[in-house]
């Protein structure tokens, strides 16, 4: 197990009981030694198998470590952290993502928000120096119920984004699958007055990552776009901190676009957001951009930054998560800044800009006119491969041979992974995943076409590439 680019994750096996534990022992170390030395601490989850147990393991050791775990049940993780700002207290989300069910997570935040790559050190280095010594199991401590309140809470966040009936005549299908998010985008988008058909529930639990939308997937959204006809499909990943957009066409809204779409709605000063965002995202929209590694510390410490100059600050990865970095004026109120991804104020902030501007979702993004942009992932993907491959792609004239088929590179961006401009002008972007054993390619060119059978040649290549390594080495 290791911290990735959100929270730290592993085999839900080598996490429950002792290691879960001793990770939020770890955490509560990191509290006291910020200040926060007692009180509540929230703790959430998704709905995978494994999240409930291990959701306990973490409440016994903050009870032994002289904390008040508050069980906020499965919720989604916007929700969670809201709550825990509000009361100016820490929080813990226990969760895989969108990674598959056979592995799980944690996340942790402290009363001023997500931790960042300095919490994650410390608590790394206590797990490190506690690992022969740590007692288990604890003694089971008192916990405090805290789901429906939570819950309520961020309701009443979400129901002043938009005027009443803002949504009204919309058809909106909502993909339940197993996200926490199932039941309560139902009503937020009901209370707005759409036409809202919930399809895809299951008590299978279905990792649904939105920066690389399975066929199997995408092929059922084809299905109830045609059967409903509706104007969107929308949903969220297993914790609803990233959100799906689906277009009344079944094709996917990319999730840099669902952040414009937030950032342009928010009217927003400055932009953070990572190198794989859509390069013709760029200040001719109206605001700064500050580009950054991938995974919301990296966002968030560039939002830090940016709030020094004053402003609306906003801030969104290209999985489509949206953290807000400022307070900000919206229908009339104040949003308060909230620093970590929602998945609940982009869908929002997009449709109520369709319906606003009384355009389709794709009749959105053509106004735009951005560079297509595709996005895919090798699964099961060992990491050392990936460090393998990587190590050999910086030679200049190996990522060169390696990236022949696609023509002459012209410079690269060494930010996060290797982000290629090629001098025809098309962007080939190969990075290992920071939280699982997968490797990913994002490409930008003129059309969906070539930029999907990019991506598809650049992994068939890599694979290949990790094939022949194994290879020699035998």
């Amino acid at each position: 197990m290791k911290f990735g680019s959100s929270g730290v994750r592993g085999l839900a096996s080598e996490l429950a009981g002792r290691p879960s534990g001793l990770y939020t022992e770890g955490f509560a170390r990191r509290l006291r030694s910020t200040g926060f030395h007692q009180g509540k601490v929230f703790v959430g989850r998704d709905l995978r198998d494994s999240s409930p147990a291990i959701a306990q393991d973490c409440m016994a050791a903050l009870a032994a470590s002289g904390f008040q775990p508050v069980d906020c049940g499965p919720i989604p993780t916007p929700a969670l952290a809201f709550f825990a700002r509000r009361h100016e207290a820490a929080a813990l989300m226990v969760t895989g993502s969108h990674i598959p069910a056979d592995r799980n997570g944690i996340k942790f935040y402290g009363p001023k928000g997500e931790i960042d790559k300095a919490d994650e050190a410390a608590i790394t280095l206590s797990v490190a120096e506690l690992s022969d010594q740590y007692p288990w199991p604890p003694a089971r401590g008192d916990r405090q119920a805290g789901h429906e309140q939570a819950l309520a809470a961020f309701r009443d966040r979400v129901e002043t984004s938009l005027p009443p009936g803002a949504l009204s005549g919309m058809r909106l299908g909502v993909y339940q699958h197993s996200t926490v998010a199932a039941e309560l985008l139902v009503e937020v988008l009901r209370f707005f007055g759409a036409d809202v058909i919930p399809v895809g529930k299951t008590d299978t639990f279905v990792p649904v990552d939105t920066e690389a939308v399975g066929r199997e997937t995408m092929a059922k959204v084809q299905d109830w776009v045609r059967e409903f006809k509706f104007d969107a499909v929308v949903s969220a990943d297993a914790d609803a901190d990233r959100p799906l957009v689906i277009d009344e066409n079944a094709e996917l809204f990319r999730g840099d676009l669902i952040g414009l779409a937030t950032a342009l709605f928010l009217k927003a000063d400055v932009v953070v957001t990572p190198v794989t965002s859509n390069s013709g995202i760029s200040e001719a929209f109206g605001f700064i951009v500050r580009r950054t590694k991938v995974g919301s510390p990296f966002v968030i410490e560039g939002m830090d930054a940016a709030r020094q100059a004053g402003g609306i600050v906003v801030g969104f990865e290209a999985n489509g998560g949206v953290l807000l970095g400022t307070d900000c004026l919206v229908n009339g109120g104040i949003l308060s800044a909230l620093p970590t991804r929602d998945s609940f104020l982009p869908i929002l902030a997009l449709l109520g800009t369709m319906a606003s501007a009384g355009k389709s979702l794709s009749g959105l993004r053509e106004t735009w006119n951005l560079p297509v942009c595709a996005s895919e992932r090798l699964e099961n993907f060992p990491v050392e491969t990936s460090r393998g491959l990587m190590h050999k792609l910086a030679d200049r004239d190996a990522l060169q041979r390696f990236l022949a088929p696609f023509g002459a590179v012209a410079d690269v961006d060494e930010t996060d992974g290797l982000r290629a401009r090629m001098t025809s002008g098309e962007i080939i972007h190969l990075r290992p995943s920071g939280n699982a054993p997968e490797f990913r390619c994002y490409a930008e060119a003129a059309s969906h076409h070539r930029a999907t059978e990019i991506v598809a040649m650049a992994l068939e290549r890599a694979r290949d590439a990790a094939l022949a390594d194994k290879v020699e080495a035998v």
